[in-house]
């Protein structure tokens, strides 16, 4: 994902919700800070080229999907669904997170050798300034929604989830499997529903650019807002 392609998206997620560019790239050059003069990790290092990847999401299905997962020839994990993969045995290639809910875990992933995409926005800066520096540098990954800067990387994407899933396609993923993915989960609040909605947007766009048709889209496409996504 090239961010010029990005950054038009980028300004409608802004306006959509309220935030300050600002906001992000003070996180983004705060994470760098913290990262200056480490070696952090080569996405090309992550080995997903040619193979079935599964974007696995924190909703309540994952653990009805998890065949998805064992099956699948790598696992990048979104945030916390990492940690409920690895406690029923299944191995993460790569975790993707804003580090909320599960830092820890991330700091123990990092010093293990496991693959962290550690996300600066503008309401996590905290988590960022406590987290970083406990982790290992060479297994982070330092990404940010704004304009990529000083070894920060964007690979597109809002949520942790489908910036999983942008991660899997730029490193070459041959086919994108979706386990434990719920746009519809009642248990959420009504801005995390709101962030389910871009989410699901940013997969349709993706599987466009793909020329791919995720199943976690089904029955779905029709009511999908792509007012905001490029014509291509």
């Amino acid at each position: 994902m090239d961010y010029h392609h990005w950054n038009p998206v980028y300004e409608a997620i802004l306006s959509d919700f309220g935030y300050p560019r600002a906001g992000d790239e003070r996180a983004r050059d705060r994470l760098a800070a913290l990262l200056a003069g480490a070696s952090t990790l080569d996405p090309e290092s992550i080995d997903l080229a040619g193979r079935t990847v599964a974007v696995a999401g924190g909703g309540p299905s994952l653990y009805d999907d998890i065949d998805l997962a064992v099956e699948a020839d790598a696992v990048v994990a979104a945030s916390t669904a990492a940690d409920r993969l690895l406690a029923t045995g299944v191995e993460v290639d790569c975790v993707v997170t804003d580090l909320d809910k599960h830092s820890e875990t991330v700091v123990r992933l990092t010093n293990g050798g496991t693959p962290v995409a550690i996300h600066a926005h503008g309401d996590n800066l905290g988590l960022v300034e406590s987290t970083v520096p406990e982790c290992d540098a060479a297994a982070v990954l330092p990404t940010t929604q704004a304009a990529p800067a000083d070894g920060v990387a964007n690979f597109g994407g809002f949520t942790d989830g489908d910036r999983a899933a942008f991660l899997a396609d730029h490193l070459g993923g041959a086919t994108l499997v979706f386990p434990g993915w719920s746009f519809d989960d009642p248990s959420v609040s009504a801005q995390k529903r709101r962030k389910l909605d871009w989410a699901e947007r940013l997969l349709y766009w993706l599987e466009r650019r793909r020329g791919e048709r995720f199943d976690v889209l089904d029955g779905r496409r029709g009511g999908i807002d792509t007012s905001a996504l490029p014509v291509e």
